[in-house]
């Protein structure tokens, strides 16, 4: 029976505890923590036994979870905060210090000619622009495509309507080595509907050209294409339908109902799309490897940085570095290529919380 009255709607517990945090003691009085004590026992005592040992035991977890939650949360700060906090104090760091056991953290000096020096080797602000010609260009494309498939899938009916959207899901798992090899001959020996073979008795070679990025990226199936469309979805199937109803009943196109009602009401799923495929875009080098020798990103320079120091700063290996000093330029070219990440993220992170939260990553 106490267990049953427990379990009720109307918890004596429930109702004891509400009453207490309602109750305040008037002003003029001002009562100790041990008469608070006393009046809590007092109060407690007129409760059952099986209702006593169900407060006791809220009042614990409620004391306990918080200790609990701290020290998960200092855990998860340190497996991710620690190495950003070594990569910021080893690129400021002279390299000679690199060889003194007795610093750990804070330098004796400061510099800036590590960040100099890669600025120099990887031709930075070139490497830049082109990065961010390739990668929010293509992430801006990649965003609308992705809209209008997902716009499909979340609010239409046709037939192979499943079909197709298994072939999503294969998008979201299925490796991009897969289908790299048909994708390079597909963009080496480019030739639209046969006619250009046909005509000229050649083929357009799109090897070390944006369209090999962009292409993909205007037909939907651009780095993560499978997971964006999803998102979409979710994000558009959770809108009520009476928004269309009434947007069709004034009149609108299934497009302008699109462009009008549904993309406002989905601007964080936008925002949030937006910053995963620029992510995913910066830090690409598979995909950008194989289809460019010549033109160069931030992600290409710096997996190619040791070469490149090699050959600008050490002199083709005239200057003798051992392999602890190299770290400070490492871990230089590695904050010059996560700054400008950083910053944007620093910025819309409120954004892209809620659009993670709407999108449907959190259960539908």
């Amino acid at each position: 029976m106490a267990d049953t009255v427990v379990q009720n709607n109307q918890n004596p517990v429930s109702g004891f505890l509400s009453k207490l945090k309602k109750e305040k003691p008037p002003k003029e009085v001002k009562r100790s923590r041990k008469e608070e004590r006393e009046r809590f026992k007092k109060r407690l005592s007129t409760l059952t036994p099986a209702e006593q040992k169900y407060l006791k035991r809220k009042q614990f977890i409620d004391s306990v979870w918080p200790v609990c939650r701290a020290l998960l949360v200092f855990g998860l700060c340190f497996v991710i905060i620690y190495p950003l906090l070594y990569m910021i104090t080893a690129a400021f760091r002279p390299r000679s210090e690199m060889n003194d056991p007795t610093i750990i953290w804070l330098s004796k000096s400061f510099t800036l000619s590590n960040i100099k020096d890669v600025i120099k080797t990887m031709d930075f602000w070139h490497t830049l622009g082109n990065t961010l010609f390739i990668n929010i260009g293509c992430s801006l494309v990649q965003v609308i495509t992705c809209a209008i498939t997902g716009y499909g899938f979340g609010r239409f009916k046709f037939k192979g309507k499943s079909a197709f959207f298994v072939v999503v899901i294969m998008m979201i798992l299925m490796p991009a080595q897969i289908i790299l090899i048909p994708q390079y001959m597909f963009f080496r020996y480019f030739n639209p509907l046969g006619i250009y073979h046909m005509i000229t008795g050649e083929y357009i070679n799109l090897i070390d050209n944006a369209l090999t990025m962009y292409m993909p990226a205007f037909t939907a199936n651009g780095i993560r294409a499978g997971l964006f469309i999803f998102l979409f979805r979710q994000s558009f199937m959770g809108l009520p339908e009476e928004l269309e109803d009434a947007a069709y009943l004034d009149g609108c196109s299934p497009f302008k109902t699109f462009v009008s009602v549904m993309v406002p009401n989905a601007g964080s799923t936008f925002l949030t799309v937006f910053l995963l495929s620029v992510v995913w875009y910066w830090n690409d080098y598979y995909v950008s490897t194989s289809f460019f020798t010549n033109n160069s990103t931030i992600a290409l320079q710096l997996k190619n940085l040791n070469a490149s120091l090699t050959r600008v700063i050490f002199n083709n290996g005239n200057v003798k570095v051992n392999a602890r000093e190299l770290i400070v330029w490492m871990e230089a070219g590695c904050l010059l290529a996560i700054t400008p990440i950083l910053v944007m993220y620093i910025f819309l992170q409120k954004y892209f919380t809620e659009g993670i939260a709407r999108s449907g990553l959190t259960g539908m």
